[in-house]
């Protein structure tokens, strides 16, 4: 049983690597090998909230004093477990993003709100069969 380490500071990023002629290769080829070193998940790792990184380790199928360890006390298996569930976490977090961004904002009124507008008109005139149809296209979700 592993004991939980503490955090250490994050891992610095690479050197900056000259230009070198070919097509930004010697950048790519660096970057490459820190992802597979996982300095950019301990760069990450570093910067979470402990609440955070018991959220990810939980996603990954991992125990929560986990949580506490620093990347380089972590399995290779654990490691990668940890990538695919900040994956997992950034997609669905997109797709929420695109949802609300596809929905109307507070600047912009719900459409509903139109609909309840007229169905509080129809009920000011006691016109309950109006004020029911109104309600009824906000509740099937019409605009």
């Amino acid at each position: 049983m592993r004991a939980p380490q503490r955090l250490s500071s994050p891992v610095q990023p690479p050197a900056d690597v000259q230009p070198d002629g070919r097509a930004g290769f010697g950048a790519l080829r660096a970057e490459l090998h820190a992802r597979c070193a996982d300095e950019d998940l301990a760069a990450l790792w570093a910067g979470l909230k402990l609440g955070e990184r018991k959220a990810i380790a939980a996603s990954a199928g991992l125990h929560p004093r986990d949580a506490e360890a620093a990347i380089a006390a972590l399995s290779q298996v654990e490691r990668d477990a940890i990538r695919a569930a900040i994956g997992r976490m950034s997609r669905y977090a997109q797709a929420l993003h695109a949802c609300l961004g596809s929905q109307p904002n507070a600047r912009q009124p719900h459409p509903s709100r139109a609909l309840a507008a007229n169905a509080r008109r129809a009920l000011d005139r006691g016109d309950t069969p109006g004020a029911r149809h109104w309600l009824g296209l906000i509740e099937r979700g019409e605009p």
